[in-house]
């Protein structure tokens, strides 16, 4: 047991790394191509040259970004089957339909319409090449789309029901995976959380050029039209941000455990920990800062609607468990014998509980012998890592707030053409571009380990995922990974700084006159 938590630690860092650098590129990616497509719009409507100039630099660096962004995403399927077999063989079937579409998205028609976007302004006319310009931001958006579906699935699984005969999750309806509530939330959130992103960059970009009187003309409207879109995009990712926290909310109560820290049910309105220092060993909260009745009208849009704490969510699992073992009681005699229908009929009575009492046999390999003590630390595995869940979110929220009160009035002195007087706002700008990427970044660790002990909520716990592989190997491959990633991360600054230092061709590189 000692060797299987080991791998599974170590495979859940491994992924947990992997996707973290590749979530770096992503969302620079998702917002960057709907920027060129403005500005190219901008540029084929009215004829001024400076709007072709402001895609084209803006455009090498989404190059950068793009190519290093693909790299780092190819190791991440692998993986699913080098190091998450067990996962793979349950679910194959469901998430491997989305997986595989998301690949032609983004191997065919992305990057076929990238390689005509960046070699083809003097090849097509105008208009032929914005329509590129437009496909290649519908292809990046329409791929983060299906692996946001199959991402969806693993949070709130719909479509698909478990088969005995196979021991798989069996795809029953492509409408119900692809319009699932939680990956079409999920999806709008995490797309304009990268407008923002790309805003921001743009603008700190443009901020820095201004600061330095340099290609002030570019610099200028490229800021305007980067705040522009940015302070809307912030309104949005906030709006959407509530409404999947409202999903997650009634959907995952665990999950709503761990982001608001609430160890106890209390009779409503419940107060909202705004600093919390929570022990996950004591289930208590060393200390809180609490606003009194805000967390359940913030929640559940009303206030008398009683929010389930840590220890009634512990208690329902409990039950959930009791009810489900029966039924992999049953499947272990469906496997020895397929026309048991005696088997098959207690197995579809108790199904729907079926991964808790799978939860519960990590600890209780008998489940027929399941002791009380098995059944308390079965159910304490139900709450994620309450500390981790709850900073992140705050993280997040805070950052999304401070984003949309510097982009408004980033937006108001640019509107107001004096922002290149206002030298506070341009210094500050560069050091706003880390903000959002800090942002995404817990934001998913939000989902992700909000989540736990789940890989298919419900149905599949994460320690049953993991492939059979030795410490050492993974080890290894993990610090292969570390290693391979951090001179990714190494080659794209290096790249990144080495054009925008040099800045766009030198016929707009003089500042403006005074």
């Amino acid at each position: 047991m000692h060797d299987l938590d080991a791998v599974l630690a170590l495979s859940r860092w491994q992924f947990a790394v992997t996707a973290l650098y590749h979530f770096l590129f992503v969302p620079l990616t998702l917002g960057m191509t709907f920027l060129l497509a403005a500005m190219e719009t901008v540029y084929v409507t009215t004829g001024r040259q400076i709007y072709r100039d402001m895609a084209q630099f803006w455009g090498k660096l989404f190059g950068i970004n793009f190519a290093l962004g693909v790299a780092t995403g190819l190791t991440m399927e692998f993986q699913f089957g080098t190091n998450w077999s067990q996962y793979s063989s349950f679910v194959g079937d469901v998430f491997g339909a989305p997986l595989a579409i998301e690949g032609l998205m983004a191997f065919f028609l992305e990057s076929t319409f990238v390689g005509l976007m960046f070699f083809g302004w003097d090849r097509m006319s105008r208009g032929k090449h914005l329509l590129v310009t437009y496909m290649v931001a519908l292809g990046s958006n329409l791929s983060a789309l299906w692996i946001l579906i199959g991402n969806g699935f693993m949070q709130s699984p719909h479509g698909a029901v478990f088969d005995p005969a196979t021991m798989r999750m069996e795809l029953t309806s492509f409408s119900n995976l692809i319009f699932n509530h939680d990956a079409q939330a999920k999806f709008v959130h995490t797309s304009i959380a990268g407008y923002v992103t790309a805003a921001v960059f743009v603008a700190g970009i443009s901020g820095w050029y201004m600061l330095h009187r340099r290609h002030m003309e570019l610099a200028k409207r490229s800021f305007r039209m980067a705040v522009l879109f940015g302070v809307f995009a912030s309104v949005g990712v906030i709006s959407l941000g509530d409404a999947l926290g409202f999903i997650d909310g009634t959907r995952e109560p665990a999950k709503l455990v761990a982001m608001e820290a609430m160890w106890h049910t209390e009779q409503p309105p419940v107060a909202f920990n705004l600093i919390a220092f929570p022990s996950q060993k004591q289930q208590r909260n060393l200390y809180a800062l609490r606003i009194p009745g805000l967390l359940t009208p913030l929640v559940t849009r009303t206030m008398d609607t009683v929010i389930p704490g840590a220890d009634e969510v512990e208690k329902q699992a409990m039950e959930r468990m009791r009810n489900g073992i029966p039924a992999v009681l049953a499947l272990k005699t469906l496997s020895a014998d397929p026309s048991d229908s005696g088997a098959l009929a207690e197995f579809r009575k108790h199904q729907k509980d079926m991964g808790y009492a799978l939860l519960l046999e990590r600890y209780a390999p008998d489940l027929a012998a399941a002791t009380p003590h098995d059944f308390r630390k079965a159910a304490r595995d139900v709450i994620p890592d309450v500390a981790i869940v709850f900073w992140s979110f705050r993280v997040m929220v805070v950052a999304g707030f401070a984003l949309l009160f510097y982009l408004g009035v980033a937006t108001v002195c640019s509107l107001n053409n004096r922002v290149q007087d206002r030298r506070w706002l341009l210094k500050i700008a560069p050091w706003f571009i880390p903000v959002p990427y800090l942002a995404c970044e817990a934001g998913w660790l939000v989902a992700e380990m909000g989540r736990q002990p789940w890989t298919v909520y419900g149905l599949l716990p994460t320690w049953l995922s993991v492939s059979t592989q030795s410490v050492g190997s993974m080890v290894f491959s993990l610090t292969g990974f570390v290693l391979i990633y951090s001179v990714f991360i190494v080659v794209e600054m290096y790249l990144m700084l080495k054009f925008i230092r040099r800045g766009p061709d030198n016929h707009v590189a003089a500042p403006l006159a005074h």
